[in-house]
């Protein structure tokens, strides 16, 4: 039977969410252990900075779990991650770290720091969305052995690669828990920003990603409108930044703030 214990860096779940994801999970012979903090509320966060260190680390520093999955994102994560990184501990090497946006700052980190497997995929708050039961099908099935969950393009994709939402990615860069990326296939998304937010975002990280293998673009969704139209859409604005930093455009990718994110393993 395999593990999972789950926690919340950035923002809580529901007891609701929590049971989506414990009804499906004996059917990947998965055992699920929703850390207490997955509840706290303190302002935006799911317990103040040290509640939420506290347990990211007793999740991923107990021996007796194969796999720590995020319970969501929001904000927070980034706040922590430093602090995480110095305080794990052996059994965290050996597990698989899951979750997308928000928690990028943590896979980042970890990824950086060649610490566990670092994995872009569903979390469990995702079960709300629509469509959302395949979703959390799709982690489960990854956290259980499964591969077909896997991003289409990784599957003859011969470099490493890893998923950023672009927000994330974006202010990562230049940190201390930012991984190097050289020679990597990148992927980004992003949710909820206006066009013009995106290409400020793209003229951020394009000018950290030199030596990249490239770059493929995920969904961008749920995009305001402005008060006047920005005049190209993400796929132009994204091609238009690699172009400027000689970063090769590979085109799509299928990951997003939505059910049908598909999952990225690091490296």
């Amino acid at each position: 039977m395999t593990k999972i214990a789950i926690c919340a860096p950035a923002t809580p779940i529901t007891p609701e969410d929590a049971e989506r994801a414990q009804a499906l999970a004996e059917a990947y012979g998965a055992q699920l252990h929703f850390h207490p903090q997955c509840y706290a509320s303190e302002g935006h966060f799911a317990g103040d900075d040290a509640l939420r260190l506290a347990a990211f680390l007793d999740c991923a520093n107990d021996p007796a779990f194969d796999a720590v999955w995020f319970a969501r994102g929001g904000y927070g994560s980034n706040r922590i991650a430093a602090q995480a990184m110095r305080q794990l501990a052996q059994p965290a090497r050996h597990k698989t770290f899951m979750g997308y946006s928000d928690m990028g700052y943590l896979l980042g980190a970890l990824y950086r720091e060649r610490i566990g497997r670092a994995v872009h995929g569903p979390m469990v708050a995702d079960g709300r969305r629509e469509g959302g039961e395949a979703a959390l099908h799709r982690a489960l099935g990854y956290l259980t052995g499964a591969r077909d969950g896997v991003e289409r393009h990784l599957r003859c994709e011969e470099r490493p690669a890893v998923a950023f939402n672009l927000t994330t990615l974006a202010m990562l860069c230049g940190t201390p828990v930012m991984p190097g990326l050289a020679g990597h296939v990148v992927m980004v998304e992003e949710v909820s920003e206006y066009l013009y937010a995106v290409d400020r975002l793209m003229f951020h990280a394009t000018a950290h990603l030199g030596g990249i293998a490239g770059l493929r673009l995920g969904r961008v969704s749920d995009v305001p409108e402005n008060d006047r139209p920005f005049g190209r859409n993400a796929e132009a604005i994204a091609r238009d930044w690699c172009a400027r930093h000689a970063i090769p455009f590979l085109g799509p990718a299928d990951i997003g703030h939505d059910a049908d994110n598909k999952i990225v393993p690091f490296g």
